[in-house]
């Protein structure tokens, strides 16, 4: 923890479902820092979200505050024998207070304990903070993928590749 935030990471839990879908709908409200785009369906949203809590091969952490209010999320999947794939969102007012590298580190524990080779993900090239908190964790960038996605709008934009080698 860094700043005056006091926040603990611990595993996800059903209970989380609806903090979880709302989060992730205010961030792809801001329309730039996640592939999600509003309007986000919450109860579809919380479906998946329960369905990945089932699945042996995911990890999926989040971030609370001292009075147990959402405020981040996390969650990776092995792909064996391929990498772990990661991605994550934190509230807007909670950002640069170390949750990210909070949740980061707990999924690169996660990977690491169960063998993994590599942890990857993907992130918007303007997306800089994100890019940076990676770069500190060790990641480095493997690729660029240009028109990789379409928005809403018509738009298509480009994604970084970046990967961390565990092993």
């Amino acid at each position: 923890m860094t700043g005056h935030l006091q926040f603990e990471v611990r595993a996800a839990n059903a209970d989380d479902a609806r903090a979880v879908a709302e989060s992730r709908a205010q961030v792809a409200a801001e329309g730039r820092w996640i592939l999600a785009e509003p309007p986000v369906d919450i109860d579809a949203a919380m479906e998946v979200f329960r369905r990945v809590l089932d699945d042996d091969t995911a990890h999926v952490v989040v971030a609370v505050d001292a009075a147990d209010r959402f405020i981040g999320m996390a969650s990776g999947f092995d792909q064996h024998p391929g990498p772990v794939t990661f991605g994550m969102h934190v509230l807007a007012e909670h950002r640069r207070q170390g949750v990210g590298s909070a949740l980061l580190q707990s999924i690169l524990t996660w990977s690491r304990e169960r063998g993994t080779h590599k942890v990857v993900l993907e992130v918007w090239p303007h997306n800089h903070a994100a890019i940076g908190l990676y770069e500190r964790h060790g990641f480095v960038r493997e690729g660029l993928r240009p028109r990789q996605y379409r928005r809403r709008n018509g738009e298509l934009w480009d994604i970084v590749e970046m990967g961390l080698e565990l092993v």
